[in-house]
């Protein structure tokens, strides 16, 4: 738990160590997803949801979202700004960015009156700073603005293709 814990904290205060010990630790993988599920949940109670449904619902939509995001930035970064030295897999993007949300469990506080809604949005904005760190070091990349983009291009994309799914579905 000690082990968990510190990663976790590490990929928060925006440690590259941190990420580079779960990039290289394929037994990560389930503490990866399960930071992201308790970061869900969180967001999904500081949004206001409380009842079982509209958690789980909430859960799974960002579940979604994330795998998306996670799928096209690895495509994103391996292939279209792929550097000489970028060297990755499905795996380590997936520990990388899991840890990541990491901070996202301070989305909770979202349910706080009056500074809720500033915490949720300021958690949010770090969560992105978060992934770009997790990004450039699965990717292997020197340039922090190389992994923006990626980061950034890969969010736009899922973003079409969530809204494009919700306006087909509903």
């Amino acid at each position: 738990m000690v082990g968990l814990l510190a990663r976790m904290v590490g990929a928060a205060c925006f440690n590259a160590q941190s990420y580079e010990d779960v990039e290289a630790d394929p037994s990560a993988t389930l503490p990866a997803i399960a930071v992201v599920v308790v970061s869900s949940i969180a967001a999904a109670i500081g949004a206001g949801a409380f009842d079982l449904r509209s958690i789980a619902g909430l859960l799974t939509a960002a579940i979604l979202s994330w795998m998306i995001w996670v799928l096209l930035t690895l495509f994103i970064g391996t292939q279209i700004l792929k550097r000489p030295e970028t060297r990755t897999n499905f795996g380590e993007i997936l520990r990388t960015t899991g840890f990541s949300a990491s901070v996202g469990i301070l989305r909770i506080l979202g349910i706080l009156p009056v500074v809720g809604l500033p915490i949720f949005a300021i958690v949010n904005i770090w969560m992105l700073m978060t992934f770009v760190i997790a990004i450039r070091q699965a990717l292997d990349y020197t340039s922090t603005g190389r992994a923006l983009a990626v980061c950034l291009l890969g969010w736009l994309l899922q973003q079409i293709v969530f809204f494009g799914f919700v306006r087909i579905v509903v």
